[in-house]
Formats: C-alpha cells, structure tokens, sequence
C-alpha cells in the first residue's frame, strides 16, 4: 500500500497543514502499491545520486547538477546538513552557501527531482554527524524521545520545513520524497522517537513519500523502519539479501549504494572499480528496484566539517570527499560517469542531455611559503576566553565549535616527572615557556617526560580537534581535555583558555617564524580556474585561500593535495596562508591533477 494509506491505517493523522501563502498541495509525486513504486498510477525508477550542497560551493551547485542530469539521473538527493545551518544556538541561516531552497530550485530548472533527507542526524562523515555541538555538548540521549533532544528538534523543524513545504511536487516543486531518519536501526531501538519525526514531518506541511534508510540485516530493518514510511537500504553489495528484506508491497530501493568509499587520515585511498559498481546497479535494476549512489559527487569537507569514525581508535576523515565518485571532487568525468550514463539512459524516453566538457584547470607553479610566526606567537598573539578555571574546560564548555584551543597553566615539578592528559580528545603540541616538547595523542602516548632535572614555567597545550565523530555510539562526544591533567599523581590547577578562530591568522602577527606556526605564500593568476594544492614538506596544518578554510593536510596521508575551486580565486594576486602545528615546508605548489594518496579497492559492506 501507499505510504499515504499505510499512515491512515496504522492509525496517526496525515493531515498536514499547507502553507499559508499558497494554494492547497495537490497529490503526492510518489507512492508504492505492490511492489513498485508509481508516478501519476504509472511505474517509476528513481534513478538519483547524492550530492551534498554543503559540500560544493554554491557558485558550483548548477554545474554539478547538470552534470548529474547528463550522467542519466532522473534525481538528485541530499542531506540537510543541520550543524551547517545553525552553528550559534539560535542563529539559524539560510542564505548564501546554506541557501537549502536555492539548491532544491536549481535542481528542479535542470530537470532533476530532488530526494530530501532532512532528519537531525545525516552519519555523511560530516562533523557530529550533522547534529550542533552545542546540543550534543548538553543532551546525552541523542537521536531519542529524551524532552531536551526533542525540543531542540522541534525548534529546528520550525524553522527549515516552512522553507522546504512549497518546494514539493505536490506544490509543483521538485521534491518528490522525504528520508526520516537515517540508519536508525544500526544506533537505536526508540520507536517512539521515529514516530515523533515522522508526524512532525506530517504536520509541518511534507506530504511526499516518506523513506528510512537502513541496513540489510533483520534487526536493522527492524529499529529502524515505521509504520508510514517506505522501508530503503544501505549497502555495496548486497541486491539479493535486501530484496528478501523488502516488506510486504513496498518497493525495492537503495538510497545509498556505495560506489566508491571515503578516506581516513593514516590510510589509504578507497576506491572502486567501475565494473564492480555497475555490476551491482544492474542487478539492483534487473531486480526492478530503484537506486541513489552514494556519492555521485562527493565534494569536500571544507573548512574543519570532516567527521571522525570510531572503531577502538578515533578515525578522523580526510578533507577530501572524492569518495572516487563518478563525477569527480572538481567535476571531472571518469569512467563511472560513462557506465553510468549507459545503464540508465534506456530508462529515459529521449536523449540525455549532453555530456559537459572537462573542467578546465589553474597550470602549474610553485611559491615559497614564507614563515611569519611561531605556533607560540600566534597562541599568544590570542585573546584568552573567560575567567581562570580550576580545571580545564571541554571545547563546549568553552563555545568552541572545533579546531584549535590553547590550555595555559603555570606548574612547578619535581625531578624526573611525567605530564599526563586525561581524556585528551584528540591532540596536543605540549610546550613548557618557549620550549616544544613534543606531541601528545588520544590513541597514543598521552603522557611524556618533563625536563629531567625538575623546574617550573608556563605549560601550553595547543589542543586540535581532529574531527567529531559522526557514526556509532560515541557520536556526540565531547572534544578538548576531558578531565584533567596530571603532572604525576598531581592534578594542575589554574587555567586559561585560548580560542584559535576559524579566520585566517594576521599575516603580519609578531614573531620571528620557525619550524612550525604561520606561513604565507602568494599567486598571481590571470584568470580564476580550479587548482590542486600541495605543501611538499608540511606536517599538519590548515590552509586558507582568500581568507576561505580549505580545510586540513598532514603528512600521514593518503591526501596529498587540497581542492581550492575557481570561485575562491581572483584576477590578480592570491593570498594563501597557512598555520602548521607541525612543521613548515617551504613552497606550496599549485599541481595541474589531484593526488589522493596510495590506493586500495575497498567495497563497503
């Protein structure tokens, strides 16, 4: 049965209430009814693939698509991306880069459907999995029916589903079905919270198909369906088992068939080939069902949104998002894009559109990376935050969305005595007055050696988040020093706290410059294009393009060049500046092709 009817049957209202400014919905784009799913009573495939348009810049969203819609989808679908949206508690933006319903329009000009997946929680390898660190640094029983989480929700849903309601088809928009939730049924077992997202769905004004998304196991399946909503998978491999999953009358569908994988830092790069990916989309589609690969184009953790996995060590993702894609990080076509286009173009009663031309590249050239300032310099050159505390405070005790923090302590030692981080999440440059002692770990050492002969000074740990975990039970985890630190038994008390912004470091900050801290280099371009940047040398810094986080790089690997797309360039000189917790090199390089690292293929189960 429809999933329209499945609601009224199971006994909750499916009123919804339309929007004030526009005329009553019309029916439902979708729905399914024995097996299919059907558009306008006649069979339907949904043909889609992800894009994620926080993970593109914006000036770049119109290209993508169109080049999604050549490639022979008939859809596109995206995570809403809340974090990105509200990163001040309150301050909920919608305009520029995180202009949602500008998205979803140009979709809908290109021709394209539009797959919403507007649950709180999106996994995407994206930070916290898309959930605020300001809520997760207070609600403990996240993705529950907990009243806090809830709450906050709901306050969330009141802002962005007004925006997104005259968007659907039944309004003559493009959005033609709405996700719930999202792999619920691999985290949670609360009924009661799926309930609650999908009616508010409902009363919010969302009349198109509902979905879930979960694994191909019976328990999945199990926590992570409701009553109402159209029962999806997740998977590589797998069409035979989901098929034998597939509930009575509803469609076969994988909302997210992983053609390609992501990376980790400190591994290698994932990819896929194309015939393995084609091999099980043509069994997916031999077997009637419908499908969105995840990703058709990946894009870019810009900025420090990367999330982090969590598998007995913290696994933080790499800036990259290329997940090798059909349609590349900087829009290149690869071979994928062509099988692609073949498998679905006979599913289309005309001709595709065109395929687009390549991207067009920045040549080579190379700059010295000129040292301006220590780490230390530019520490000290931070304001600090707040009054002393006895105890070192968390990033969400002190506001800190991520990045970099400064814990400041005066200490005394005795001979011979041992520093120790309780709870450090997820890194630290330790330095006692000006003198670096070394690097401190979550998964490794987390204690070192102070001068041996004993003494007192100033301790500072420059403390990095590497990346809030996005998946599993530890999603939500709290970043900084989370208990203490030690200098033997002995608890060190009296702290100051500095927050690094996101913004780029002045380049002119006092210091004399050294192996680690900021650096600046400059290009002179005649026309702005993309371009692939490399820092030979460096250990682990960030970038930043025009004033624009690029994001990270670090010497562990696999990736090798950061993605700096043609809008964040201009006419004429070019700032890049770069702060290295690490060590500097001494040119950034301008490369003519990405490099990803050492490659391994890997099929996500």
């Amino acid at each position: 049965m429809s999933d329209l009817l499945a609601a009224a049957s199971d006994g909750f209202s499916t009123a919804v209430a339309a929007p004030t400014d526009a005329a009553a919905p019309g029916a439902p784009a979708l729905s399914w009814r024995d097996g299919e799913i059907l558009r306008d009573g006649a069979p339907h495939r949904i043909l889609s693939g992800s894009i994620h348009y926080f993970r593109v810049h914006p000036d770049q969203w119109e290209d993508r698509l169109r080049r999604l819609a050549a490639m022979g989808a008939n859809t596109v679908d995206t995570y809403v991306a809340w974090n990105f949206h509200e990163r001040v508690e309150g301050d909920i933006r919608f305009d520029g880069w995180q202009d949602v319903e500008r998205f979803v329009r140009l979709a809908g000009e290109v021709g394209l459907d539009v797959f919403l997946r507007p649950s709180p929680y999106i996994c995407a390898e994206w930070s916290n999995g898309g959930l605020p660190f300001w809520l997760t640094g207070r609600v403990a029983a996240l993705r529950t029916s907990d009243p806090a989480f809830l709450a906050a929700v709901d306050a969330w849903y009141d802002a962005l589903l007004p925006r997104l309601v005259p968007l659907q088809a039944a309004y003559g928009g493009p959005i033609v079905a709405i996700q719930i939730e999202n792999e619920y049924g691999s985290f949670g077992s609360d009924a009661a919270y799926l309930a609650h997202l999908r009616d508010g769905l409902r009363r919010r004004g969302m009349v198109e198909m509902l979905t879930t998304a979960d694994g191909i196991t019976p328990d999945m399946i199990a926590h992570g369906s409701v009553p109402g909503a159209m029962t999806t998978f997740t998977f590589g491999t797998g069409v035979p088992v989901a098929a034998a999953l597939r509930r009575h009358g509803e469609a076969l569908m994988c909302s997210e068939l992983w053609g390609g994988w992501f990376d980790h830092w400190g591994e290698r790069h994932h990819v896929r080939s194309a015939d393995s990916m084609g091999g099980t989309i043509r069994e997916l589609l031999d077997e009637g069902g419908s499908v969105s690969l995840y990703m058709a184009h990946g894009g870019t953790n810009f900025g420090l949104w990367n999330g982090a996995n969590h598998d007995l060590v913290l696994q933080p993702t790499v800036t990259s998002y290329d997940s090798d894609a059909p349609i590349g990080e900087d829009g290149t076509l690869g071979e994928k894009f062509h099988a692609l286009r073949a498998l679905f173009a006979p599913f289309h009663a005309d001709e595709l559109p065109p395929v687009p031309d390549q991207p067009r590249r920045q040549s080579a050239a190379s700059a010295p990376l000129e040292p301006r300032a220590g780490l230390l310099d530019v520490v000290r050159a931070t304001p600090a935050t707040g009054a002393h505390s006895p105890r070192p405070l968390t990033f969400e005790q002190l506001g800190a969305e991520d990045g970099l923090v400064a814990y400041e302590a005066d200490v005394s030692f005795p001979d011979e005595a041992t520093l120790t981080i309780d709870g450090l999440h997820d890194r630290a440059v330790v330095f006692l007055d000006d003198r670096r002692l070394g690097v401190l770990e979550r998964d490794g050492e987390t204690s070192l050696a102070l001068p041996v002969d004993g003494g007192s000074g100033r301790l500072t740990l420059v403390v990095e988040s590497l990346g809030r975990i996005n998946y599993g039970p530890y999603t939500g985890e709290g970043k900084g020093i989370m208990r203490g630190v030690m200098i033997g038994r002995r608890l060190v008390n009296g702290w100051t706290h500095r927050l690094l912004p996101q913004t780029a470091p002045a380049a002119d900050a006092a210091g004399s410059g050294g192996k680690d801290g900021l650096a600046v280099a400059g290009f002179d371009v005649a026309e702005p294009l993309d371009a692939w940047l490399a820092f030979p040398g460096g250990g682990k810094g960030m970038v930043w393009l025009n004033g624009f986080l690029l994001g990270r790089y670090w010497s562990v690997g696999p990736q090798e060049t950061l993605y700096a797309p043609a809008p964040l360039w201009r006419a004429g000189r070019n700032e890049i500046v770069v702060l290295d917790t690490d060590g500097l090199g001494a040119t950034v390089e301008i490369r003519e092709a990405p490099s990803f690292g050492e490659t391994e293929e890997f099929i996500g189960s």
